[in-house]
């Protein structure tokens, strides 16, 4: 059983798709799977993680009719297998320890939940939001 299961919905999302994938498979914790629910894409998107799924096993597509975003978050969570459960949309971006840090908070301070703080890319540049 993977430690973190991180779940990301898609839905026509093929100009995000790749650098959220890159940021999810360079993880610096290994012990994930990444629960990627495509939401009945018309564009590109299912191709491109089907390629990255060729390339790292730790990857894992569902493929279902468009019912929104909760839904296909919903259906994630059925098919996870990790301990813990990390949600991530599909035009976002992680520095690669967030999910160790989550992680280590977590077990750390035995807590149930954890959230934190993000950045917003404007004009090419990271604003503290």
């Amino acid at each position: 059983m993977p430690k973190v299961s991180v779940i990301v919905p898609f839905y026509n999302v093929e100009g995000y798709i790749e650098k959220c994938l890159e940021t999810l498979v360079n993880q610096t914790l290994k012990d994930i799977e990444i629960v990627c629910v495509n939401d009945g894409s018309t564009d590109n998107s299912l191709s491109i993680l089907k390629e990255y799924a060729n390339k790292d096993s730790r990857i894992k597509i569902i493929d279902k009719q468009n019912e929104g975003v909760s839904v296909a978050r919903n259906t994630g969570i059925n098919a996870a297998t990790g301990k813990y459960l990390m949600f991530v949309d599909s035009d976002d971006y992680l520095v690669e320890n967030a999910c160790e840090k989550a992680l280590n908070t977590i077990e750390h301070n035995n807590s149930d939940i954890c959230i934190f703080g993000h950045y917003d890319l404007v004009d090419g540049k990271l604003v503290k939001s």
